[in-house]
């Protein structure tokens, strides 16, 4: 039976039933990706800012994901637009900016994710994204302007303050508020109420405008799905090392346990 086909516009489609889940790839192997299609996540986020993976591996990842139904974003390393261009060429449907603080950074972003006039991103119709030159022309180009999601990371005051103007590009189809960094370029904690303040503020400058907001929550769905009541519209649980760390001595402390042993 083949997989449903899926795009990165269509994950956020109004009619959902149910809200958006992703987890973090940071494995550089074809399992996990597996693994995770099969547990039921609706999209994964290959990480090339916290994890040693590679274009090339990137690559087979996101082939993997899409081939099984489940949408295939990256979170780029940097903000240039040929890195942009590569992944997107790769056929990614859609991309996570970190460290996104300003209007200016995100209409840069904006504009590497869209083909002209609308950005500057080079045709490459022979790629993946355009079925190896077999996708019409027209049909990759609208493609690439209207399906690719560009998702800036807010992870600063600064960036919470510019959210509204950030968002009111058309280029940008969401935010990520990062949490972890924004609390800890507070000298906070992501649960401090000056923190979950901002973060509040980021979900309704992207509802004002129309847009989602979404968060990362580790292994806690609880509290992922208490922020989904919040208004939270889209989330990631855990990663892939940290699902198979966690197990692991999960496993060892049980047994030690049970076998008596400290």
């Amino acid at each position: 039976m083949s997989a449903p086909r899926r795009t990165g516009a269509g994950l956020f489609a109004q009619d959902r039933a149910t809200t958006p889940l992703g987890t973090w790839l940071k494995i550089a192997s074809g399992e996990p990706v597996e693994i995770m299609a099969y547990a039921g996540f609706d999209f994964v986020v290959i990480d090339l800012e916290h994890a040693p993976l590679d274009l090339q591996t990137a690559y087979r990842l996101i082939n993997s994901a899409a081939a099984l139904g489940t949408v295939p974003l990256v979170r780029v390393p940097d903000t240039t637009a040929s890195t942009i261009q590569k992944i997107l060429d790769a056929g990614a449907m859609g991309i996570l900016v970190p460290h996104v603080d300003t209007v200016e950074e995100a209409a840069a972003v904006g504009r590497a994710c869209r083909f002209p006039p609308h950005g500057v991103r080079g045709a490459g119709s022979t790629s993946r994204a355009g079925a190896w030159g077999l996708r019409p022309g027209a049909d990759y180009l609208a493609t690439g302007n209207d399906d690719v999601l560009c998702i800036p990371q807010l992870e600063s005051v600064e960036a919470i303050k510019a959210a509204p103007r950030i968002l009111a590009l058309d280029s940008v189809d969401a935010v990520f508020v990062g949490a972890a960094d924004l609390s800890m370029s507070m000298g906070s904690t992501p649960a401090s109420p000056e923190v979950l303040e901002l973060i509040a503020s980021a979900r309704e400058a992207a509802h004002t405008a129309g847009k989602l907001c979404g968060l990362a929550f580790g292994d806690a769905p609880e509290r992922a799905a208490r922020a989904v009541l919040d208004g939270c519209d889209f989330v990631l649980l855990s990663n892939d090392t940290s699902m198979l760390a966690e197990t692991a001595r999960g496993l060892v402390t049980a047994f030690r346990e049970a076998e008596g042993r400290p």
